[in-house]
């Protein structure tokens, strides 16, 4: 008898560890399969390669980085730009928050909601020493495309 419940209590610890192990590694996996990340040499090609690149994007914006949901809207960039100036179609911000961006990459800054300086379409963008950095939210995304197809 004791056998059996030093057997049940050994089984019940290996589970439990096998438990703590796998479950964050299923959940880290089945959260990063729907996020896709791709690097580009300038604007243009970024552009021709996805037609989810944001239009706005400079053909001559260096080193972009691009990372995007698959089951959504969110994006992030960041491309380094010639000059010093958002590209012509963005406005200001005007003293609204910026929404913290919904997805993350390593090339990304974490703080970066609370530097947003304007809006380019439906993304929130920072300027830092010539590197851009935008991002778009899910909501701002189905605002984007109701706002689209009510247009046509």
């Amino acid at each position: 008898m004791r056998g059996v419940l030093i057997g049940a209590l050994v089984g019940v610890v290996v589970l439990g560890i096998t438990a703590a192990v796998v479950v964050p590694e299923a959940r880290e996996w089945y959260d990063g399969r729907h996020e896709q990340t791709s690097s580009y040499a300038t604007g243009k090609a970024a552009k021709a390669d996805r037609d989810s690149v944001p239009s706005w994007l400079p053909d001559d914006a260096a080193s972009v980085e691009y990372a995007m949901r698959t089951t959504g809207g969110e994006r992030m960039l960041k491309a380094t730009l010639n000059g010093d100036q958002l590209p012509g179609s963005c406005e200001p911000l005007r003293g609204k928050k910026a929404p913290d961006p919904e997805i993350s990459a390593s090339w990304f800054p974490w703080d970066r909601a609370g530097e947003a300086r304007g809006r380019c379409g439906s993304y929130y963008v920072s300027l830092e020493d010539h590197t851009l950095y935008a991002w778009q939210t899910n909501g701002d995304w189905m605002q984007e495309n109701r706002r689209s197809s009510s247009a046509e």
